[in-house]
Parts: C-alpha cells; structure tokens; sequence
C-alpha cells in the first residue's frame, strides 16, 4: 500500500507560483502512476494532471495546460506540481492519488487559495 502526503498549498495573488508536494511512503512508489485532481468548494472533484510511473507519459487538464508542470523524483519518492500564472479559478483543495495494483490511494488534500 502507499500513504501520500501532500504540502506546499497556501494563499497566493493571482498571477503567482506554488509548487504542491506529494510525498509517498512504501516500497512500490516508483511503480505507481500518480495523479493530481483538485475539488473546488460545491463542485466535484476534477482531474489535473497525471505522470506515469517512468516520468514519460504525462497529461493535462486543458485548463491547466501551459501554466502547471508535474514532475517526479522516484529516489525521494515525491511527485510535484508546480503551478504558475495562478487564477482565482484555481482555488480549491489538491488532493494527489496513486494507482496501485488497479486500486487508489489518496492523500488528505492541501488547499490553495488565490486571490483576485
């Protein structure tokens, strides 16, 4: 099983960065595919950007195309999203999933907040 844990949200001005964290705990992380999703208050939960467990295959939200980049560092078993050009629509709760074995694991989600 992997246990994800994810930092780095906050409040930001529109226009700003903030790279999000997911660090993962187990032995199979550099196997799992990891994803980025993010649920705004009263709306449901809506993918953002997923990384295969290589690195090469990657894919995007079209709203988020061009402005957020997610990387991975298998060795401290940490994937990022490093989000620029912030919007006011961006806010919400970030929450990173793992897909193992066809079964998903969670992380509790890290709010960021962007002002107008």
């Amino acid at each position: 099983q992997v246990q994800l844990v994810e930092s780095g949200g906050g409040l930001v001005q529109a226009g700003g960065s903030l790279r999000l964290s997911c660090a993962a705990s187990g032995r199979t992380f550099s196997s799992n595919a990891i994803d980025w999703f993010r649920q705004a208050p009263g709306k449901e939960r809506e993918f953002v950007a997923s990384i295969s467990s290589s690195g090469v295959i990657i894919s995007y939200a079209d709203s988020v195309k061009g402005r957020f980049t997610i990387s991975r560092d298998n060795a401290k078993k940490t994937v990022f999203l490093q989000m620029s050009s912030l919007k006011p629509e961006d806010t919400a709760v970030y929450y990173c999933r793992a897909t193992v074995n066809g079964a998903y694991s969670w992380g509790q989600g890290t709010q960021v907040t962007v002002s107008s």
